[in-house]
């Protein structure tokens, strides 16, 4: 894990990051001590105000309020839909449709701690996806949340049929290798044994756009594609490429 963030901007109001993945954004309820991007960041520069979270396996771009005023005024703009979030996911098949709607309720599966379902009982959901490439067998897409609600696009992208491409909860498969598109051309080497492109959700909070809440400028922050991502998309244009 690296042991220092990459800070994208920072003044005396806010601080914005890219969260690696693999580390939680708060600190857990139970273990306290496992690594997570609050507390590196208040060893970093002392009291910092969580204003959003994204899920421990997801990377990308996060911002954090230095102040109670600014903390306020972020988590009002994220709570009036003010705040523009794009992310980049790696999902399953082909899209019909290369750009289109989804308007589906979640609502918490009791059977199942942690997880949503769609359901007509569920709190209104609304996610709009771009397709950015196509592949063979998955596809590369930008997924803008009009809402932002627990899990949205790992069971949105479910719902229409294409869940990503590596997900534990809701996905066919927790990693992804190289060998499943590379196939007999595959060989690891003697006495080795194959290691996953991606083992975790192929998804990024690529983009993050607010208003600042003391200069009133419309800021928007970009997180690059993580190396896992990267490279899990390189080996599809070579190996799972549209013929």
């Amino acid at each position: 894990m690296k042991k220092k963030l990459d800070i994208i901007f920072e003044d005396k109001h806010l601080i914005v990051v890219a969260k690696p993945q693999h580390i939680l954004a708060i600190p857990d309820r139970h273990e306290v001590e496992k690594p997570n991007v609050l507390t590196m960041l208040r060893k970093q520069f002392g009291e910092i105000f969580t204003v959003h979270r994204i899920d421990k396996e997801t990377s990308g771009v996060m911002v954090f309020g230095r102040n109670e005023l600014t903390h306020r005024d972020l988590s009002l703009q994220f709570q009036n839909r003010e705040v523009k979030k794009v992310y980049t996911a790696l999902v399953d098949g082909t899209l019909a449709k290369k750009t289109g709607i989804i308007e589906a309720p979640l609502l918490n599966n009791l059977a199942s701690s942690g997880k949503v379902v769609v359901n007509k009982a569920g709190k209104p959901c609304e996610t709009h996806y771009e397709v950015v490439e196509q592949f063979r067998d998955y596809a590369l897409v930008e997924f803008d949340l009009k809402t932002g609600r627990t899990h949205q696009i790992r069971a949105h992208s479910l719902h229409i049929g294409h869940p990503l491409m590596t997900d534990k909860i809701y996905g066919k498969r927790e990693e992804f290798m190289l060998s499943s598109v590379k196939r007999k051309k595959y060989s690891a080497g003697k006495d080795q044994v194959e290691r996953a492109l991606l083992n975790r959700s192929s998804l990024h909070a690529s983009h993050l756009t607010f208003v600042h809440p003391v200069t009133k400028e419309k800021l928007t922050f970009t997180a690059e594609l993580p190396k896992d991502m990267r490279a899990t998309v390189a080996q599809l244009r070579k190996w799972n490429a549209v013929k």
